[in-house]
């Protein structure tokens, strides 16, 4: 016979308190420092305070994991150009000393673990070679501070990218390539929201970022409309790739459902095969489908607010990339691609994209087309691509006058007045043209390095999607998808300003990462 206890209620007391602590040496330092903050806070204005604290917080956090440090330098890097507008107490390299202090600490944890390696990823030869070619375009160059400033900037790129690398082969990689997408997509989702806040909302724009009487160019803390839109379709792209995963998976599931119900060979075999698979949470937790898709649907809003045709092409080819990759069987992907293309081009004969927005899209060949502009006529409709395209005429003319290693890496805006065109005498700072940028300022073999480093990322990228499966294969085809837009937006810009090379150094860890995984895995399949 079963015997049923009443609940016992039992009453809730708090701890006893504790004897006061003794006043040890530590203690007494603890206080003293606790006392000494205090009083450089209580002297410093708020944003300088902000500063101290963010400072403090990723010099203690990387202290514990170097990665809490990356994240806070991703997110305060594009403030570089904002900084010295709207809070000029605070210097516009806070997001470098960060990652600085990150790189510290990372050095220090390794070595006073007796555990600090130098990493070698797939695409540290390719990068090496790239960077030693810039370098001796400064052998004689046209303004030898600000080029070795410029090659600093990819020196950075190569510290982060050995980082994070390092970061992710210890351990469990793939919780951390969650994280890392994760500190990729907050930046680019605060500033998306700045951006459309900009847009809709505040007023405040200037007056030629005016799309009509109701609305302005997007351009969050970059200042400018493209490079902001450059960076968000970048990192657009990286978080479509795993969601179009997500959903050519579910599709290919679903056929071979519908295959085994209408008596395919080996069905019971083939539904009992494991399949790995992005909806099932078998890798990471961290970027699910419910939050990567309002990070890009935000992000998305952002890049059309932007008002940047740029970034339209670079996203649009990325997404034509990320579509070719998607399915394992090459042909597959190609006639994925075509059909993109074609559905793009019925909806503009429907006539069902708005009007603004299809006569902005139909720009595209005016935008990227080129001509000698020595003479052309001047006005307020065509200034814009004119002066474009003396931009590339005049880095033309550096190269021809400086054929093999150009005029020095960074160089470009210091040789412009020696070689620009009669009508426009101010410099725009780069070509508007990265590819003919570098060719102006590292001559072919600089050019020819840069392409090379760019066809090594693609090349091991696509052949990690053709190995891997579930998070891993989504992230590869979102890498794809980020550094195709970026390759895109760079015939018309230059997306590595207002520390974007930062973000750009952990997606080429993450691109080195994936690669190793693939390699990794067809090891094990042989």
């Amino acid at each position: 016979m079963r015997t049923f206890l009443a609940p016992q209620r039992h009453k809730i007391s708090w701890p006893p308190l504790s004897p006061p602590l003794p006043l040890s040496p530590s203690i007494l330092l603890l206080a003293a420092a606790g006392v000494l903050w205090g009083l450089v806070l209580a002297r410093f204005s708020f944003p300088n305070i902000l500063m101290l604290i963010a400072l403090s917080v990723a010099a203690v956090g990387s202290v514990i994991e170097p990665l809490v440090g990356i994240g806070v330098a991703l997110f305060l890097g594009p403030f570089w150009a904002w900084l010295p507008i709207a809070v000029p107490q605070v210097p516009p390299l806070i997001g470098q000393y960060v990652f600085l202090l990150a790189v510290a600490a990372w050095a220090a944890r390794g070595l006073m673990r007796r555990s600090f390696r130098l990493p070698a990823p797939a695409l540290l030869l390719p990068l090496l070679l790239f960077m030693g070619v810039t370098l001796l375009s400064l052998w004689n160059p046209i303004d030898e501070w600000v080029g070795w400033w410029e090659w600093a900037k990819w020196g950075q790129i190569l510290l982060m990218a050995l980082l994070v690398y390092d970061r992710l082969t210890e351990n469990d990689g793939t919780a951390r390539s969650g994280w890392l997408v994760v500190m990729l997509a907050l930046p680019a989702v605060f500033q998306a929201a700045v951006g459309i806040w900009q847009s809709v909302w505040w007023g405040g724009a200037p007056e030629n970022f005016a799309i009509n009487d109701r609305f302005f160019r997007a351009y969050g803390t970059f200042q400018q409309p493209n490079p902001y839109a450059g960076f968000l379709g970048m990192i657009g792209a990286l978080l479509v790739g795993p969601l179009l995963v997500i959903g050519w998976e579910w599709i290919v599931k679903k056929l071979r459902v519908r295959s085994c119900e209408l008596g395919v060979r080996n069905c019971e075999l083939q539904s009992s095969a494991p399949h790995s698979s992005l909806l099932t949470p078998h890798s990471s937790l961290l970027t699910p489908k419910w939050l990567l898709m309002p990070a890009v649907a935000l992000i998305g809003v952002g890049i059309v607010a932007s008002w940047s045709r740029g970034a339209w092409m670079g996203f649009g080819i990325a997404l034509l990339a990320m579509a070719a990759a998607l399915p394992k069987r090459g042909a597959w992907g190609i006639v994925l691609a075509l059909a993109l293309v074609g559905g793009g081009l019925g909806l503009y004969s429907a006539g069902l994209l708005p009007v603004s927005i299809a006569n902005r899209l139909t720009g595209f060949m005016e935008y990227t087309r080129f001509e000698d502009v020595r003479g052309a006529g001047i006005n307020d409709a065509n200034f814009a691509v004119l002066e474009r395209m003396a931009h590339w005429q005049a880095a033309l003319d550096m190269w021809r006058a400086n054929f093999w290693f150009g005029v020095g890496f960074g160089g470009y805006d210091a040789a412009y007045l020696e070689y620009r065109l009669i009508n426009w005498k101010l410099a725009l700072g780069h070509a508007h043209n990265y590819y003919l940028n570098l060719l102006a300022e590292t001559g072919v073999t600089g050019l020819a390095a840069y392409l090379t480093f760019l066809g090594s990322v693609f090349w091991g990228l696509w052949g990690a999607t053709r190995r891997l499966s579930g998070w891993q294969r989504g992230l590869a085809v979102g890498l794809i998808g980020a550094w195709m837009h970026m390759a895109a937006h760079d015939l018309v810009d230059n997306i590595l300003v207002n520390n974007v090379h930062l973000h750009l150094g952990v997606i080429l860890a993450l691109s080195a990462w994936v690669m190793r995984v693939a390699s990794e895995e067809l090891r094990m399949r042989s």
